[in-house]
């Protein structure tokens, strides 16, 4: 593991868990954080290292190639993972030239930052840019077919990866990951949306009949996945991280309706989403031949996510209403 790490994307849900366990787990790395803070970058996620000197915090966007220079230059970095993205589906599809700027023309820049300091980069993605898939599962070596606009952005910024890998020997990973859920992720998320509808007596909106398939990941499993990659993945190469938990989303609303007590009265069917997947499904073999596999059992992680949310009203209400709101 490298000493001086930036994280871009840091103050969202998988960013922030991801320097909490660094900091928690490697008591020599310096880790500098460095997130726009839009809606759903919130640095109440990181209070409990605030104050921690192995830890700083820069507000800034990954499009901003200068600033990104002298961060490197400046706290001599030698690892960039990037987590910043414009990661939901539906905004993408309202305002798809957003996604693409931070997903594409970001990604670039970083890569830019890289390529001149010949440091190293691990590009976190998704599931998502391979698009459907009705049997079987998609390897590291599947075409990409995106369906959103959000996807096709992470496409085009894991394809200049691939690009910048082969043209100029640039040091860099990509991971794509199924859906990962856990504490402190943006209440508009399925997972944490439904969580905080059912303990507030509302519906859950359910697309179209909630029979597409989705795989998922908690949070911490996510983070074990980046950081034995960082540690024993090639340069040049891709890992998919999957854990085969494969649910419809109804049957995901249903066992959250279980354990909360409530029953189906309260799914709201409405109309589907445009260019909505049918399923995702991913082959891990790749990195579970080098030494990696999940921890926690779907249903625990599902347990303890519920606990997280019904505890911490606090943090998910004012952010579920109000957007402005860190």
């Amino acid at each position: 593991m490298k000493n001086k790490i930036l994280i871009t994307g840091g103050a969202g849900f998988m960013g922030s868990y991801f320097i909490k366990y660094l900091v928690d787990k490697h008591p020599y790395i310096e880790i500098v954080n460095v997130d726009s803070l839009t809606y759903a970058g919130n640095l109440h996620n990181l209070d409990s290292i605030t104050d921690n000197e192995r830890y700083t915090f820069i507000e800034g966007d990954i499009t901003d190639i200068t600033k990104l220079d002298l961060i490197v230059k400046e706290h001599q970095i030698e690892l960039i993972v990037n987590f910043a993205a414009e990661t939901h589906v539906d905004n993408s599809i309202q305002s798809p030239l957003k996604a693409i700027n931070t997903n594409v023309i970001g990604v670039a820049s970083i890569l830019e930052i890289v390529r001149k300091y010949d440091i190293e980069l691990l590009q976190v993605s998704t599931d998502e840019v391979f698009g459907t898939i009705d049997t079987g599962s998609f390897n590291e070596h599947s075409a990409f077919a995106p369906n959103s606009p959000y996807s096709a952005g992470k496409a085009g910024g894991d394809l200049l990866c691939r690009a910048y890998h082969e043209t100029y020997n640039t040091k860099v990973i990509v991971t794509h990951s199924c859906n990962v859920f856990g504490p402190n992720q943006y209440p508009e998320k399925l997972i944490p949306l439904a969580i905080t509808n059912i303990l507030e007596n509302k519906t859950i909106p359910l697309y179209g009949d909630g029979l597409n398939i989705r795989e998922w990941i908690y949070v911490e499993d996510h983070s074990r996945a980046i950081e034995f990659i960082i540690e024993h993945g090639v340069s040049g190469e891709v890992y998919n991280i999957g854990t085969g938990s494969e649910l419809t989303n109804l049957d995901l609303i249903t066992r959250l309706l279980q354990q909360l007590g409530k029953d189906e009265n309260a799914i709201e069917y409405v109309t589907d989403r445009l260019g909505h997947d049918r399923r995702y499904a991913i082959d891990s073999t790749k990195l579970r031949q080098l030494g990696w596999s999940p921890s926690f059992d779907f249903d625990i992680a599902l347990r303890k996510t519920i606990n997280w949310y019904q505890e911490n009203k606090e943090w998910w209400e004012p952010l579920k209403y109000n957007k402005e709101a860190k």
